[in-house]
Parts: structure tokens; C-alpha cells; sequence
């Protein structure tokens, strides 16, 4: 006789801190398909689509994070109250107070959750103290929507945006679930006059929407996943065992798994927005074609490094104090940004070396060099690689777990190539080769591809939009290796 665990079900809907919410979960999916049926009722209305969004989003991050969803309420209550009275401030002293406050407020926050443990090992590595770490659990996207949060103060302290009058507004914001927990983080100034535009979602809105949830699930559920659990992880956990070879191999294998987990989700959270009437702009844009490291900021989590752009680097001068002066703030601005990365020397480094790096392309570029029209071409391949290979170079500081490991993998890489196993490789891991190569391919292939993928996904009727995406899902059924992967970007 069929019988249902009323418990069971019930310990669905609650908190679990080993299986977090995440798109590409089938929870969410089946969560969503009810939210879809009400929200298809509601979309025409104002204040109770507000207030039913709002609510959804908070008990997703309720999923995602437990009871911190709280510390999301009080981020948003401080900040509503804050922009108001900085609107309101007589005087330039207050409203730069009231700024100061906001800052201290998120940063604060931020602080405590991601660096208390950080701060106190650099004290007591200088004292030479022994230190206990204390136990401080993450919430899941504090940095996105703190980011997020902070960005509303700014502006409106700067006179570039009015303050929102109701608090289910700046709520419905800040809480938005599609961007919530891994970004894009999404300015004030782009979504809030959306909020109460009357929602229509055109053919190619949902068409496109539909294709981005597809390519999204299926680069970070099949290849990302895939890679991540058959073959860079063990490489990066103990790369003294393997070849150079396999370690450089691991090295491009987890430059393709950050980017398409991070991007997935990106493209996941821009085509659920899609569906529900609301337009966020472009994360990535194939990003590892770029033929400079500045070209890979404008094309690598766009949504963060417009954000480290106008909210830092300009603050500290930008390039409005001379040459090496700029040069420095590109520094700081990029040592600061590895350090939202993570509370670890690594992520410094990590930072540290591309914020070198632009400085030095700035330099360069200061030559305006012209080439030959015949030298053009073998440059622009030559700049590309030699970019790929820079940014996949950072990359091992930021996956390793040490910096003794990250050592490792580059003295395999120098020092143990072994070129001989090439052959073996390809037979031994001939799955995860021909993974990496659709993967690179298609990261590689021209943006007016996709846009032909776009166009045919959008000219399919409902019932081929249904079988296009449950296509995508049964491949991921057939490689899934394991149990739900959360997204790498979760943990910043």
C-alpha cells in the first residue's frame, strides 16, 4: 500500500545545512514549478507580487543558510533606514556620517563572519600564540548581497539615486532569490525602477530565459561537476603524485570548472529573472577568448569588477592622480578584491597578481605599439593564449588548499613534465578529455553561435522549449557522480 512520511516530507521544507538550496537541485525545480502557477496568478498585480516574491526569496535563503536569514532582514532594515536619513540630512557632515555608519554596518558584518579567524591567526603567527579557531559558520552570499546592499547607501549618498519609500521595495531588492546567494550582484539603480513596471515577458524573453537555464545547468551540472569530482580535485589534493603533465592538464580543468560553475549560475539566475519579468545584465563573456588581462576584467564577473571599479577604484582616485598612483589603486583595488575572495593569504596573492598584472598591460599600453597588418593576426592567438595561460597560473593559488600545494603543482609542472604519458592520459581519462574539449569548444565558438542557439531555442514551441530542457536533464542524470555540488562561489 503507497503511504506517505507526512515527517519526511515536512523535513523537505526545513533548513538542511548538508544539502543547501541550489538551482540545479531537484527540490528547487519542483519548489519553483509552484512558485511559477502563483506568480502567473499574481505577475499583473503590484503590492502582492512584491510581498509573495519577497517571501519566497527569504525562505529560499532560509534553505540556503538557516536562521541567518535574519542577518539578511537586518542588512536590509539598517540600509533602508540609513539611505533615508542620508536623503533627508541637512548638512555633508551628516550624510557622510550616516554613509560612514552603513559602511561600518555591512563591513562590519562581513568582517566577522569572513575574517575574525584570519585576523586572529596573523596576530598570534606574529606573537608566536597558539590559537584555537573559533567556530563561525559562513552564510551563504553575505559578500553578494552585502556588496549589494552597500552599493544603495553609496549612491543615494552620492545624489545618483532617490531612496525607496516603502521597505517591501528595497526588501523585494535586496532579497531578489534569483541573485541572491552567488550574484550577480545587481545595482539599485537597474532593478528597483523595474519593480513596479507592469511585468510582461516577451516571446524572446522566456525563449531566451529558457536557453539560459539549459546551458547554465548543463555546464555547471555535467562538465563542471563532471571534471571537478573525476579529476581536478584529486589532482589539486595531492599533486606530488601525479605527472606535470596531469597536473597542468588539472590546472586547465579547473580554470573550465570555475567558469562554467560560476557562469552557470549566472546564466541560471539571469534566465529565471527572465521568466519572471526582470532583466539582469551579463556576467561573463567568454572571458578566457580575451587578448589582455584588462580585457579579462571586462569579461570575468562583470557584475563584481563594475562593482570594485566604481565603488573602489574610483574612490581612491582612480586615474585622476597621476600615473603611478594609478597604477597603486589598480593594486589595492585588486588586493582588496581577492581578499572578498576569501579571508586567506592565497586569495591575496591571487589578487595581488592580477591587480600587477593590469598595472603593467596600463604601462604597456601607454607605448600605443601598432603592428604590422601581417603580425596582427599570430598576435592577437599569441595574446590570447598567453592571457589564458596567466589567468590559469592565478588559478592555482586560488584552488589550492596551501600555499605548500600550490608550490607543488608548479614544481611538478617545471620540473616533472614527463610529456611521455600523453598517450596513457588520453586512454586513462578519455572521458574527462573529451568533457574538457566540449567544454573549451564551446567557450571558444563565436558569439553569434549562441545567438543562433538563442534564436532556434526560441523558435521551438512550448512542448520543445519542455524537451530541450529535459534533455539537458537527463544528461545530467546520466553523468551526476554524486550528491548535490554546491556552487564554488557560495563560499565567497
Amino acid at each position: 500500500m503507497f503511504s506517505i512520511d507526512i515527517h519526511k516530507l515536512l523535513e523537505l521544507f526545513v533548513y538542511n545545512a548538508k544539502e543547501p538550496m541550489i538551482f540545479n537541485s531537484g527540490f528547487f525545480l519542483f519548489l519553483f514549478a509552484g512558485f511559477f502557477l502563483i506568480y502567473a496568478f499574481l505577475h499583473k498585480t503590484d503590492r502582492p507580487k512584491i510581498i509573495f516574491v519577497t517571501l519566497f526569496s527569504i525562505y529560499f535563503y532560509y534553505k540556503s543558510s538557516g536562521w541567518y536569514f535574519l542577518l539578511l532582514l537586518a542588512t536590509t532594515g539598517v540600509d533602508f533606514q540609513l539611505a533615508a536619513w542620508i536623503d533627508q540630512a541637512k548638512t555633508q557632515w551628516e550624510r557622510k556620517f550616516l554613509l560612514v555608519v552603513s559602511l561600518v554596518a555591512n563591513l562590519g558584518v562581513l568582517g566577522y563572519f569572513k575574517y575574525t579567524n584570519f585576523l586572529f591567526e596573523l596576530v598570534t603567527d606574529v606573537s608566536g600564540a597558539t590559537f584555537q579557531h573559533f567556530d563561525i559558520f559562513l552564510p551563504v552570499g553575505i559578500s553578494f548581497f552585502t556588496f549589494q546592499s552597500m552599493s544603495y547607501t553609496i549612491d543615494v549618498y552620492r545624489r545618483e539615486l532617490k531612496p525607496v519609500s516603502n521597505i517591501l521595495d528595497y526588501a523585494f531588492f535586496v532579497s531578489f532569490f534569483p541573485q541572491l546567494v552567488a550574484g550577480p550582484i545587481v545595482r539599485a539603480a537597474d532593478f528597483i525602477p523595474q519593480i513596479h513596471q507592469p511585468t510582461f515577458v516577451t516571446k524572446e524573453m522566456f525563449g531566451r530565459g529558457v536557453f539560459l537555464i539549459g546551458t547554465g545547468l548543463f555546464k555547471k551540472a555535467v562538465i563542471s561537476n563532471y571534471i571537478s569530482l573525476n579529476f581536478v580535485d584529486r589532482i589539486f589534493d595531492s599533486p606530488a603524485l601525479y605527472t606535470g603533465l596531469e597536473n597542468l592538464v588539472g590546472v586547465y580543468g579547473y580554470a573550465l570548472q570555475i567558469y562554467c560553475d560560476f557562469s552557470g549560475y549566472s546564466d541560471m539566475a539571469i534566465g529565471i529573472a527572465l521568466l519572471l519579468g526582470f532583466h539582469f545584465a551579463k556576467n561573463f563573456n567568454s572571458p578566457y577568448q580575451s587578448i589582455n588581462i584588462t580585457e579579462f576584467w571586462r569579461r570575468w564577473h562583470i557584475s563584481l569588477s563594475t562593482w570594485l571599479k566604481d565603488y573602489l577604484y574610483i574612490s581612491l582616485g582612480g586615474n585622476r592622480k597621476g600615473i603611478w598612483r594609478t597604477y597603486l589603486n589598480l593594486i589595492i583595488t585588486m588586493l582588496l578584491g581577492g581578499l572578498w575572495h576569501g579571508a586567506s593569504g592565497k586569495f591575496i596573492l591571487w589578487g595581488g597578481l592580477h591587480g600587477l598584472a593590469l598595472a603593467v598591460h596600463k604601462y604597456v599600453s601607454s607605448f600605443k605599439i601598432v603592428l604590422p597588418q601581417l603580425l596582427k593576426g599570430p598576435s592577437t592567438v599569441l595574446s590570447i593564449v598567453a592571457t589564458f595561460h596567466f589567468t590559469c597560473f592565478c588559478w592555482i593559488f586560488f584552488r589550492a588548499e596551501t600555499m605548500e600545494l600550490a608550490g607543488q603543482m608548479i614544481y611538478q609542472i617545471m620540473f616533472h613534465f614527463n610529456p611521455g604519458v600523453f598517450g596513457s592520459f588520453l586512454v586513462g581519462y578519455k572521458t574527462i578529455s573529451l568533457w574538457l574539449l566540449i567544454g573549451f569548444l564551446l567557450h571558444f565558438t563565436p558569439p553569434s553561435w549562441e545567438q543562433w542557439g538563442e534564436t532556434a531555442v526560441t523558435k521551438l514551441p512550448l512542448v520543445g522549449k519542455a524537451l530541450f530542457l529535459l534533455v539537458i536533464i537527463m544528461v545530467v542524470v546520466q553523468t551526476k557522480s554524486s550528491n548535490i555540488q554546491p556552487f564554488i562561489y557560495f563560499q565567497f
